[in-house]
């Protein structure tokens, strides 16, 4: 959130009067925890979204990442390839399971993973590749599948961003074994938290539904049973349910999707029209064939130009701003020994430009002049 009132807002929630009325219909059911029928309805359209047979609304991202790496049977000793470029939620599920995520570097242009280094990465102990949608672009997911298929490998699809995104006329959710989304508030379309797993595998889905409730079949499956039913614990599960309360937002945002993706493309050509000119730094690319939801506006600035001192530049102009995401190998949690020239380069250069579908011309045009400001003030 801006610090001030009159301060750009790097992410922004579209929610209003729609919103609460699903809330209120949610109170007056009287099923305001987990797993419950607003959860039912939402998985069920965001499937559909999604492109695929089957959705689970999770906690967040993080706890459907954890479910995949559980229902895929991620074991102590596995090496999965990660993308290096990405928030680390992807690789703490990895590593959770005590198996090792491996990264690899990302194309310079789109920012993900690139296959030849997915494929470069593969050793006797791997078991899968988790590909990131960085800022909601899509991944190379023909040549990663092709990868994944060559060595017997899972291929996970880190779609966090990517609601709305589409890949060779395919949805994001769909372009993998498993997908995963986040809700999070900088998000496209926002319960504040929350998130979901996707897939065609009823199966693994399944399993993933047992798990994210204890490992016991979630209470809606009971609802009208004759008697009293008393279910078994099967597995050691988490709590990973999304309250009925935030499926109900959920639903509203869905019925936003359409228009919220419209106004953040509007904001990015406009972004893209405004500072296309500017030698210091270099805007995003988006491959011809998939389609950017936006999530996030991230620019590249040169390394003559000092990063950090720009983002402070805007910042006391009033535009919020923060790095692009981490190069995860130079995190210290993993302890890591790869080289990803590209990432830990992008993690040193990039920065983000507020995004959101309230963003108005004004206030566009005014983080325009601010960047321009800011770098005639560095040279």
């Amino acid at each position: 959130m801006p610090d001030n009132i009159d301060d750009i807002a790097l992410g922004q929630p579209t929610v209003g009067e729609p919103e609460l009325a699903a809330i209120a219909e949610v109170f007056r059911s009287g099923w305001l925890a987990g797993a419950g029928p607003a959860c039912a309805r939402f998985e069920e359209r965001f499937a559909a979204v999604a492109g695929t047979a089957h959705a689970l609304a999770t906690s967040n991202c993080g706890a459907a990442l954890h479910l995949a790496m559980l229902v895929l049977d991620v074991r102590p000793g596995d090496e999965v390839v990660v993308a290096d470029y990405t928030f680390p939620a992807t690789a703490h599920a990895v590593a959770q399971m005590g198996a090792t995520p491996v990264f690899a570097d990302v194309r310079p242009d789109t920012l993900t993973l690139d296959a030849a280094a997915a494929l470069a990465a593969v050793t006797p102990r791997t078991v899968g590749i988790v590909a990131v949608d960085v800022a909601g672009q899509p991944a190379d997911y023909d040549a990663l599948r092709a990868v994944a298929d060559r060595h017997g490998l899972f291929l996970v699809e880190d779609a966090a961003c990517a609601a709305g995104a589409r890949y060779r006329g395919r949805p994001a959710g769909s372009l993998a074994d498993v997908a995963t989304f986040s809700f999070h508030g900088r998000k496209g379309i926002t319960a504040g938290e929350g998130g979901a797993l996707t897939s065609d595998r009823g199966d693994l889905v399944d399993r993933a539904r047992t798990l994210h409730t204890y490992g016991v079949a979630p209470a809606l499956t009971r609802e009208g049973a004759v008697g009293l039913p008393i279910p078994s614990f099967t597995e050691l599960g988490h709590n990973y349910r999304l309250s009925d309360v935030q499926a109900a937002i959920m639903g509203v945002q869905l019925d936003r999707l359409p228009a919220l993706l419209d106004a953040r493309r509007r904001v990015a050509e406009r972004y893209q029209e405004l500072l296309k000119d500017l030698d210091e730094i270099t805007t995003p690319v988006t491959g011809a064939d998939r389609e950017h939801p936006w999530q996030a506006y991230l620019i590249t600035v040169d390394p003559s130009v000092s990063r950090d001192r720009l983002a402070s530049a805007l910042r006391s102009a009033g535009v919020r701003t923060t790095i692009g995401t981490y190069a995860c190998h130079l995190q210290p949690v993993y302890g890591s020994d790869r080289e990803c020239p590209v990432s830990a380069d992008l993690f040193r250069r990039q920065l983000a430009l507020p995004m959101h579908a309230n963003l108005t011309d004004e206030q566009v045009e005014r983080v325009a002049s601010a960047v321009r400001e800011g770098l005639a003030g560095l040279r």
